[in-house]
């Protein structure tokens, strides 16, 4: 990181975490924040996910933007893609503050935000007006006071869905009462079934990914992996935050919601490995979970993921980490004198 960065990071560290949050994508609006401007990029990293063209396989996962506040800084931030949200239909202010928790000495967050955010319609104005270029997409949720919350994903696909890239399905946010329920396979089936007619209803088609928990025992991987080949899926990220708190140092490790970055990172990569083996590799994997380098990033494409994603490891490494990990795994590849297809699942069995 270069001393302006590590500054920037030591005065965030000092504010309270949703304040500092709000604070970076100000910053970030601002043009405050050094960009490197474009994604390092060679014929090594170039890879095409699900109909998507991306210039190297490092993204930026959901969250950190869930209004599209920051959209274009973002895509000058060195990602090969981006995910913003989640939105819902209706706007919702989300759960009560204090809602996001820095545990430092774990290197990871809690959060229980309750997908706050502006709602499908602002959200979508703004990824209009987005420039062009790196992959945009957008996770999509219900509201907390839906009486049919399968029916709120098709309706934010048919508000947002052209404005977006891509479209994940969030199934498996802990901070929304029963919202995790959706993931079994009936309900799993019914809700792709609406979102899949209301993307076929758009101008033009989107991949549609569902992102799904890591709380999750082998039988409802396998479950899922079915479903998602059953109704034509184009990706699967895996995963989201847990719920577990197992090995934690910090001293608000029990706060309630979900955990993720570094104590993640083990138990995502053996869901995506799971995944990856029940998948057969027919559906393209997107890895996230605890990544805060690049030899975690080639271990999740190894374990059987085509591109990754980071997130809270920016809150402790800043965004010079997404160029960071992009130009370590050029090298590598180089040196092993491998490609990204050749890598994607060529370490699974080590996992499971």
């Amino acid at each position: 990181m270069s001393i302006v960065e590590r500054l920037g990071l030591k005065a965030l560290h000092r504010l309270d975490p949703e304040r500092a949050h709000d604070l970076s994508i100000r910053a970030l609006v601002a043009g405050l924040v050094p960009l490197p401007g474009e994604a390092v990029t060679t014929d090594r990293l170039r890879t095409r996910l699900a109909g998507l063209d991306l210039a190297n396989p490092v993204g930026l996962a959901a969250g950190y933007d869930k209004n599209a506040r920051a959209v274009a800084p973002l895509m000058r931030a060195g990602f090969g893609f981006i995910e913003l949200g989640a939105a819902t239909p209706r706007p919702q202010p989300g759960n009560p503050r204090p809602r996001l928790f820095r545990l430092s000495e774990d290197q990871a967050i809690i959060n229980r935000f309750g997908f706050n955010n502006e709602g499908a319609t602002a959200i979508a104005e703004r990824l209009g007006r987005r420039p062009s270029g790196v992959p945009v997409g957008l996770n999509i949720g219900a509201n907390k006071d839906s009486a049919d919350r399968a029916a709120d994903f098709a309706e934010v696909v048919r508000i947002a869905g052209d404005a977006a890239d891509f479209l994940t399905v969030n199934v498996s946010s802990p901070n929304t009462e029963r919202l995790r329920d959706l993931q079994g396979p009936e309900a799993l089936s019914v809700l792709l079934e609406g979102v899949i007619a209301a993307r076929d209803a758009l101008p033009r088609r989107r991949p549609v990914f569902i992102k799904i928990a890591p709380d999750l025992d082998d039988r409802a991987i396998a479950d899922i992996a079915a479903v998602a080949r059953d109704a034509s899926v184009d990706a699967i990220i895996a995963t989201n935050t847990t719920l577990s708190r197992d090995g934690l140092a910090s001293p608000q490790c029990n706060q309630a919601g979900g955990l993720s970055g570094a104590p993640l990172f083990l138990r995502s990569t053996q869901v995506l490995a799971r995944l990856h083996r029940e998948t057969a590799g027919r559906i393209p994997l997107i890895g996230v979970g605890g990544i805060g380098s690049a030899r975690q990033a080639w271990d999740k494409l190894s374990a059987g993921a085509s591109a990754i994603q980071i997130y809270s490891a920016l809150i402790y490494r800043g965004f010079s980490l997404a160029t960071r990990i992009a130009r370590d795994l050029d090298e590598r590849l180089s040196r092993e004198r491998m490609t990204l297809p050749e890598l994607t699942g060529s370490a699974t069995a080590d996992w499971l």
